[in-house]
């Protein structure tokens, strides 16, 4: 790409959106690989201003169906927001940054044939692994530039099984990359763990009753139970069932930050419909719809697609997401504890980051999830005390927690939901420096 598009790019993104340019235009470029028959995987690379001299970041986006080229890009780490003003907390300034819609049919991703929408996060990695064995090829100048993935939500359990495949796909050298580790934020890791800790996080919050908190239990229990008999596609219908539940009995209190109102309401199908294709219609509405608000939808489909020159006329970015979440609703609820445990164990660094405020995957759960891993080194590391963190050496509010013990580290952020860039910037571009050694 030529700085005279990047530039036009830029004008015209700004024009549209009605905000002067501020500063200098970053290096970009972006593209199509062809992971599978009729499956098409879209990619943006922003370059930091010194790239050749810091890490490489991958973001993934979780949903599974939410644009990590839309929403991680625009709402939450990229250098412009929606209404194209400069982000101050962009992690830009500290990495470069390559966002990827996954799995294929997200974002501006695209497929040309129902069956090749992926239905598990095996598949999910082989395409990943095709894309990026693609990109560290033609982009040499990367390919020992430390390399980070991070990742948000149902995009940290797609990670962790991606971190896995590209580490062995290095040993195999079959990528050329230099690979430093994964972190795993506010993460579908174990959902079970997530599910049967929403009653007991809410009523220490005062948000459930104990008549309320009976009912969600009992309603976990039955998810717990279909789990156990390995009944994914019913653990996830009553995962749902759950969730209503959960809102009925707290007054609809978000799941993305528990002070906060469920702001998807109007947008759920009405509840009479209650069918497998109801329970997971509701959960895409409220796990991967509100990552397509009408601002961002009007973005990527305007002034976006126009710059970027090669979206197919027929792809509508985001038109793909309800496919991709329903393909995949039979793996929703099955465990990575072990791929998290297998990475630790061929020493990749792993970070686990949460937010304080976070209910669908509320750090109470991940804490059990953690508690169940194998590691040898384990014991050592939740023998540990936490680390208070403080934005600055004189700054005596408490932004968050942590503690590593060789390869693994957690951090509690405090103040946050789900989307910790989006909540706490300054904090999450800190907590960046610190995983890639720069402070």
């Amino acid at each position: 790409m030529d700085l005279l598009s990047v530039l036009s790019f830029v004008l015209l993104l700004s024009a549209a959106q009605g905000a002067a340019v501020r500063g200098k235009a970053p290096q970009q470029d972006w593209g199509y690989v062809d992971v599978r028959s009729n499956a098409h995987m879209f990619w943006w690379l922003y370059y930091a201003e010194h790239y050749t001299q810091v890490p490489l970041v991958m973001w993934l986006q979780g949903g599974p169906g939410a644009s990590g080229c839309g929403f991680g890009n625009f709402e939450e780490i990229g250098p412009y927001d929606t209404l194209f003003h400069d982000r101050n907390t962009t992690w830009l300034k500290a990495a470069s940054l390559l966002f990827v819609d996954n799995p294929v049919g997200t974002g501006f991703s695209y497929t040309t044939d129902e069956g090749a929408y992926a239905r598990n996060v095996s598949t999910v990695s082989d395409d990943m692994m095709v894309l990026l064995k693609t990109f560290f090829s033609s982009k040499t100048d990367f390919q020992t530039t430390p390399f980070y993935i991070f990742s948000e939500s149902y995009g940290g359990k797609m990670a962790a099984v991606i971190s896995l495949a590209l580490h062995e796909a290095i040993q195999a050298g079959t990528i050329k990359c230099n690979f430093k580790g994964v972190a795993l934020g506010d993460s579908w890791i174990s959902p079970i763990d997530s599910v049967l800790s929403w009653g007991p996080y809410l009523y220490s919050m005062s948000l459930l009753d104990e008549q309320g908190l009976a009912k969600v239990q009992e309603a976990a229990a039955a998810v717990q139970d279909a789990v156990k008999s390995g009944e994914f596609e019913r653990a996830t219908e009553l995962w749902s069932k759950t969730e209503d539940l959960v809102e009925e009995f707290t007054d609809d209190v978000n799941f993305y930050n528990i002070l906060t109102k469920n702001p998807m309401m109007l947008a759920k199908p009405e509840k009479r419909q209650q069918s497998s294709i109801y329970y997971i219609s509701r959960l895409f509405y409220s796990h991967t719809l509100r990552h397509q608000g009408d601002l961002l939808f009007e973005l990527m489909n305007g002034p976006v697609r126009k710059l970027l020159r090669v979206i197919p006329d027929d792809v509508i970015w985001g038109s793909q997401a309800k496919n991709v979440f329903s393909a995949m609703a039979g793996d929703f609820m099955k465990p990575v504890v072990d791929v998290v445990d297998k990475l630790l164990h061929a020493n990749i660094n792993v970070t686990v980051y949460n937010g304080q405020l976070d209910l669908i995957v509320d750090t109470v759960g991940q804490k059990n999830w953690v508690k169940k891993l194998s590691w040898q080194k384990i014991d050592q590391f939740r023998n540990l005390m936490w680390t208070p963190l403080h934005m600055c050496p004189q700054c005596t509010e408490t932004a968050a927690f942590h503690k590593t013990y060789e390869n693994f580290a957690f951090f509690w952020i405090l103040k946050a939901g789900h989307m910790i860039p989006s909540d706490q910037g300054d904090v999450a571009l800190k907590m960046l420096r610190m995983i890639i050694n720069q402070e």
